[in-house]
């Protein structure tokens, strides 16, 4: 009877073992599939120009683009270099365009944020045909763009300390165009502080210049187009998709207390649970055939007597 007991809670401790791993499993697997987009695009540039030379003829049209420390990512990372310098447009002199203490250009691009600064300080912008005055001086100005995947994309810009055009220091509002004109040299229009964003793209510029200069008695007769100051721009990352959960197996709680019977001992089993045993059936049938012997011995003596 022992062997037969003793083997009930090693079999109720598999079944709690068996419940305890359909519990566990479907909490393993439904740990959320992450699933990341592209890498997003970000770009950056200290200086661009877009200008139009015009000789004093007016027989020959010299176009004017340049730019300093333009980057792009994820191709390219950074670049510092201060100066940029023509050659061929006044003669055999070459035109210093862009003089700076600092000029930086950053960006960098991943699968989570696309970002470009630009950065410019103590700078020096000249035109050819005046190479004694400075079309602009700035103290400081940033850009900074940022786009985040799934985020709404961040544009700013700052104009930080004086700046002078064409000589003359000039007060910038955010209101619209500043407006500097100076006899007999020209024009200049200046909008401050750009910023655009859209639900995946960001851009922003420091200052953008609309020139048109026109100096007198020099070999250069005109000037004219747009030049753009500390520039940055971005695209996200597409936004990683969804977080979908595994398909989860259904939780299976085995019933307390089964007991796996095969058809070779069935009446063991069962008798051994109640503490009893295979005897136990011809035991019981002896004791009705004492008991019945008895009562008949019983009954014959009771005659015996009354006789």
């Amino acid at each position: 009877m022992n062997s037969n007991t003793s083997s009930i809670p090693v079999r109720r401790g598999a079944a709690a073992a068996a419940a305890a791993a359909l519990v566990i499993g479907p909490v393993a697997a439904a740990a959320p599939a992450h699933a990341t987009g592209g890498e997003g695009r970000a770009s950056a540039v200290v200086l661009r120009t877009a200008l139009d030379v015009s000789l004093a003829d007016k027989t020959v049209d010299v176009p004017l683009k340049a730019t300093l420390n333009e980057v792009q990512a994820p191709e390219s990372a950074g670049k510092t270099a201060l100066s940029v310098r023509l050659d061929s447009v006044e003669g055999s002199r070459p035109v210093q365009l862009l003089r700076a203490d600092v000029a930086t250009a950053k960006a960098s691009a991943d699968r989570q944020v696309a970002e470009a600064h630009s950065n410019l300080a103590h700078a020096k912008l000249h035109v050819p045909g005046l190479p004694l005055l400075s079309l602009i001086e700035v103290e400081k100005v940033t850009s900074t763009a940022v786009c985040e995947a799934g985020r709404q994309p961040v544009a700013t810009s700052n104009v930080l300390g004086k700046v002078t055009v064409l000589g003359k220091k000039v007060t910038l509002s955010a209101g619209g165009p500043t407006r500097v004109e100076v006899p007999q040299v020209g024009e200049v229009s200046l909008e401050l502080s750009r910023t655009r964003t859209t639900s995946r793209t960001a851009a922003a510029t420091a200052l953008e210049l609309k020139v048109s200069v026109n100096p007198l008695e020099l070999n250069v007769a005109e000037v004219t187009g747009t030049v753009t100051l500390a520039e940055a721009g971005c695209v996200s990352p597409d936004a990683p998709a969804e977080e979908t959960p595994a398909a989860e197996q259904p939780s299976q709680e085995p019933a307390k207390d089964v007991q796996v019977q095969s058809g070779e001992e069935p009446a063991e089993e069962n008798l051994a649970e109640t503490g009893g045993s295979s005897a136990t059936a011809y035991l019981a049938g002896g004791a009705a055939l004492l008991l019945a012997a008895g009562a008949s011995a019983t009954v014959l003596t009771r005659v015996r007597a009354r006789r």
